[in-house]
């Protein structure tokens, strides 16, 4: 689940602040679930996915022998 939230999230632009606030979430706590550190609730998926405009179950396919480890995003805030 770590690994499809962080791709999800690199593929959509979203640093792990934006989607926090997307999701009301603190960005420790996703950056916490993209390390296997959290374990988040049924709910928290729930907001994480919608932020993501994606469907929870997304967050649990089994990764595939072809997919690409996501690059990481560029460190710091990005100008408004």
């Amino acid at each position: 689940m770590a690994w499809h939230l962080r791709r999800l999230r690199v593929a959509r632009g979203f640093s792990q602040e934006a989607l926090a606030v997307d999701a009301g979430v603190d960005r420790t706590y996703v950056s916490g679930i993209e390390r296997g550190s959290f374990n988040p609730t049924v709910e928290v998926l729930e907001r994480l996915a919608t932020a993501l405009g994606c469907d929870v179950a997304e967050l649990f396919a089994i990764p595939q022998a072809d997919d690409e480890v996501p690059a990481p995003l560029r460190p710091g805030r990005k100008k408004a």
